[in-house]
């Protein structure tokens, strides 16, 4: 399997790999439909584990136009050799016979459309949110199941099922690629947001046990975001300010890991690490994001990571302009998590016993309180307060409920900051 002789390439060339992956299953199964999803799975693969073998011996001058006419010639063939046989190989042939129509989608304009199309058919209504992440990560990003199940936590199994699951109710519903000007763009561009915003979140909060960021992840949410925002149907105010977003985070990555690749807090980053090119760009899509009357979360998110990204230091943060963000948010959704990052920033404001009060109220969620970060907040609010003791208990009770080893160990630094000062 090409996943396996991936893990023994350069990590250019498999990043290379999964870019094309994601590109050809987007035009094959425009050409071939979901019924015949296995079908493009096993021509993508075999086009991708052809080009290793013969790139070994030689590096052709541009190896996209390489995997691109071995794509092509394997369409030719499964639709000269299938045609007779299955009824939507024979119409899809019926309709396109000629080469110049399958040239055609070979193109970076084709490749857009195709990948544009194969995004809303992703999100569709139909399928559970757990299904729409998985099938974007296969079809789009061209992740290999056992990837996808590191990425999301869940064993491989169960993301193949998944994937069988979404493919069959996707050829069931006859579900088409149509661009969302045919459709009821709103709601359908809603839920690609909303993938698209969870699958960045995942790589810049990876809860992969062996790495602390997924930057693969990020980069491929912000890649497909940016496709939506290159459309015409699908840059809306919301879709700017998401990848505007996007691209702030994605300016404070590396600075988030020391040296060893372990997870820093924010006062502790070097700033002179933060990509200034990326904050700039972030700045003119949030600009943009501006036109129109409605105000979107991620306005609001993206209006919080401009502030953090704009400040010199983390003591010159505008946190007064943050608290009213995220009073915003609040008073929109009325979210757990957006209470919870509420108080931190009311702790800058009015100290910790006042964020305290204001965590009992976010904390009144069930959820909320089995989430390794509640208890991990209230502990830094009791060790600035300098109730010790009671500090090192949410922490210990944070340290239970994190999955990823990296936020142990943030955990266990807190803890030892805690002992150290009281003398344990």
């Amino acid at each position: 399997m090409l996943a396996e002789q991936g893990e023994q390439a350069a990590p250019l060339v498999e990043h290379f790999f999964r870019y094309e992956a994601g590109r050809l299953t987007s035009v094959l199964t425009r050409i071939f439909g979901w019924r015949h999803f296995d079908l493009v799975e096993d021509m993508v693969q075999a086009t991708l584990v052809d080009a290793l073998q013969a790139w070994r011996i030689h590096l052709p001058e541009n190896p996209s136009a390489w995997v691109h006419r071995c794509a092509r010639n394997r369409i030719l063939d499964a639709l000269r050799r299938e045609k007779f046989k299955q009824k939507a190989l024979e119409q899809w042939a019926n309709r396109h016979t000629g080469v110049e129509q399958i040239d055609e989608l070979f193109c970076d304009s084709g490749f857009a459309d195709s990948q544009l199309r194969m995004m809303f058919a992703c999100c569709h209504p139909r399928l559970a949110p757990e299904m729409q992440i998985a099938l974007t990560l296969k079809s789009l990003c061209g992740f290999s199941i056992p990837e996808i199940g590191r990425a999301l936590l869940v064993k491989d199994e169960t993301i193949k099922k998944r994937l069988q699951r979404a493919t069959r109710a996707l050829a069931d519903a006859r579900v088409t690629f149509d661009l969302p000007a045919a459709l009821e763009p709103g709601a359908r561009l809603e839920s690609v947001h909303r993938v698209l915003y969870l699958l960045f979140n995942e790589g810049f909060h990876a809860t992969d046990s062996d790495r602390a960021v997924r930057e693969d992840l990020c980069e491929e949410a912000a890649r497909l975001c940016h496709l939506l925002v290159s459309h015409e149907c699908t840059s809306t105010p919301a879709t700017l300010a998401l990848l505007a977003l996007m691209l702030f985070h994605a300016a404070r990555l590396f600075a988030r890991l020391d040296q060893g690749g372990a997870l820093l807090f924010m006062e502790e980053q070097d700033r002179s690490r933060w990509d200034q090119r990326l904050i700039r760009r972030a700045q003119d899509f949030l600009d943009q994001s501006a036109r129109g009357m409605n105000v979107s979360p991620y306005h609001l998110e993206a209006g919080i990571a401009f502030y953090h990204c704009s400040a010199k230091s983390y003591a010159d943060t505008d946190w007064r302009s943050i608290l009213r963000l995220y009073d915003a948010l609040v008073a929109m959704h009325g979210s757990p998590v957006y209470l919870l990052n509420r108080a931190i920033v009311l702790a800058e404001l009015e100290g910790p016993r006042a964020a305290l009060a204001a965590l009992e109220e976010a904390g009144s969620d069930p959820l909320l309180r089995e989430y390794h970060l509640y208890d991990s907040a209230r502990g830094e609010l009791y060790r600035r307060a300098g109730d010790l003791d009671r500090a090192r208990g949410c922490f210990e009770s944070a340290y239970a409920r994190a999955r990823s080893r990296f936020d142990r160990a943030l955990i266990e630094r807190r803890i030892g900051l805690c002992n150290k000062v009281s003398g344990k």
